[in-house]
């Protein structure tokens, strides 16, 4: 099978280059160019090709948006998004529009080949050096969401959570933090109205799933 392909740049030379390197794998076929946004959705819809290598950064519009609006309208057109920098924000909106692959411009020839070719079999890609990144900013908004999920609790109420998450008894957790059995009842209860549960069973499910120990 044959992957056809539309490149999309807003400089002629970068068109050219991987016009000319594209065109020398027997399995690609580059069926058209583009300079714009604008430009690229309509070509992109009309001529329906298997992957658009896609510059984020166009003439009179984001390279994103013009992704966006493709895959809106041709889920099965793949979108490889090109860059010459490795920004966060442009890599989650270019993964939010339905980009395939997002992979800096300085990649190898033999890279971009394989790139192609992984997204065309139906493949996600990103370029190694971004991957990382990817995965740090995943694991820092879990962990946003884990706090925002005990952001009306005090200290200490955090403390006598995780003493009901390991299962202790209000006895138990009143000699464990050195409390008065009835202030742990009274802790128990606020804990259990603020994050709106009905029973012990339930505050210490939600303390396990929200990964509590990690602000302890």
């Amino acid at each position: 099978m044959t992957l056809k392909i539309i490149i999309v740049d807003d400089h002629e030379v970068v068109r050219l280059g991987l016009r000319t390197l594209l065109d020398r794998h027997p399995g690609f076929t580059v069926i058209d160019e583009a300079e714009t946004a604008k430009e690229a959705v309509k070509k992109s819809l009309l001529l329906q090709p298997d992957v658009v290598v896609m510059d984020i950064r166009l003439l009179g519009g984001s390279g994103i948006d013009a992704c966006r609006k493709i895959v809106e309208q041709m889920p099965d057109i793949k979108v490889i998004m090109l860059t010459s920098y490795a920004e966060d924000d442009m890599l989650f909106d270019a993964i939010a529009a339905g980009a395939c692959g997002y992979v800096l411009k300085q990649i190898g020839s033999d890279d971009l080949i394989q790139a192609v070719e992984a997204v065309g079999r139906g493949e996600a890609l990103l370029d190694p050096a971004l991957t990382q990144r990817v995965f740090a900013r995943v694991r820092e908004a879990a962990r946003k969401e884990h706090a925002e999920a005990f952001v009306n609790l005090t200290n200490q109420e955090l403390r006598v959570l995780a003493q009901v998450a390991e299962g202790k008894t209000n006895r138990e957790i009143a000699e464990v933090l050195f409390l008065g059995e009835g202030t742990v009842r009274n802790y128990v209860s606020s804990i259990l109205k603020k994050l709106d549960l009905t029973n012990r069973a339930e505050a210490a499910a939600y303390a396990v799933e929200h990964s509590l120990k990690e602000f302890l």
